[in-house]
């Protein structure tokens, strides 16, 4: 699963590439426990096991796509 995490006062966004066997509802409520603020920071392990952490206040949005073997390519429907 690919998550996209926009940060306040910078340009770039964060990308995070995510286990593909990965809870979807689980990380929702994780994201909107940093969202409200009931977290501080939002961490989150990528594929190769390294964690990252966000500070939940510089959160501007966060997009939660589908894993690779979803992903479309090409013209075609």
């Amino acid at each position: 699963m690919d998550v996209r995490i926009g940060v306040t006062q910078t340009p770039r966004e964060i990308s995070i590439e995510l286990a593909d066997d990965l809870d979807r509802s689980a990380l929702k409520k994780q994201i909107e426990a940093a969202l409200t603020g009931a977290v501080e920071v939002l961490w989150l392990t990528d594929k190769k096991g390294r964690d990252i952490a966000v500070s939940a206040a510089k959160i501007a949005f966060v997009e939660l796509g589908a894993s690779d073997g979803e992903r479309r390519i090409g013209f075609g429907g």
